[in-house]
């Protein structure tokens, strides 16, 4: 009889380490895709985005859906995969879009300005700081499948909490 007992016990408490461990699941599916696919934070730091984004780093939220939908556009912060280094994430605002034509000048190379047309499926980034930003004058237009998300929100500093103005 006390053998029925232990075996009671032992299904009781297999029954409650799967239930935990379906709810675990659960919410792991469930952070996996709200963090791929809708909204995720991204650290960015350094001065290419001065005066809007700090130089020791923001924490900030970036929304996914908007790329996907088409919903990117002049002025925009963007979460953007470097096309030179894909292991790195930049921070840039989006100048100009498909079918734009871009006059700018790098200051680093040369007074003189350029024009660009910018492709179809592309979009033209580049750093609010102009001194010291490394961006589509320098690597030229970026595909829109590189676009990652869309930054609508700053976390961190705790001073600057709130939506990202345009």
């Amino acid at each position: 009889m006390r053998f029925m007992g232990y075996i009671a016990q032992w299904r009781s408490a297999a029954k409650e380490a799967l239930d935990r461990t379906a709810i675990t699941v659960n919410f792991l599916c469930w952070l996996h895709f709200t963090s791929n696919y809708v909204c995720s934070p991204c650290h960015a730091y350094g001065v290419s985005m001065l005066p809007t984004l700090n130089v020791t780093g923001d924490i900030l939220l970036a929304d996914h859906l908007s790329p996907l939908l088409g919903n990117v556009g002049h002025g925009d912060l963007v979460l953007v995969r470097s096309p030179l280094n894909p292991k790195i994430r930049l921070t840039k605002r989006v100048v100009a879009v498909e079918g734009d034509t871009v006059t700018y000048f790098d200051p680093m190379h040369s007074e003189a300005s350029q024009v660009a047309v910018v492709p179809k499926g592309h979009v033209w980034i580049q750093g609010d700081n102009i001194y010291a930003s490394r961006d589509s004058r320098h690597f030229g237009p970026v595909p829109y499948g590189l676009i990652e998300g869309k930054v609508f929100f700053r976390v961190w500093p705790p001073g600057s909490f709130g939506l990202l103005d345009q």
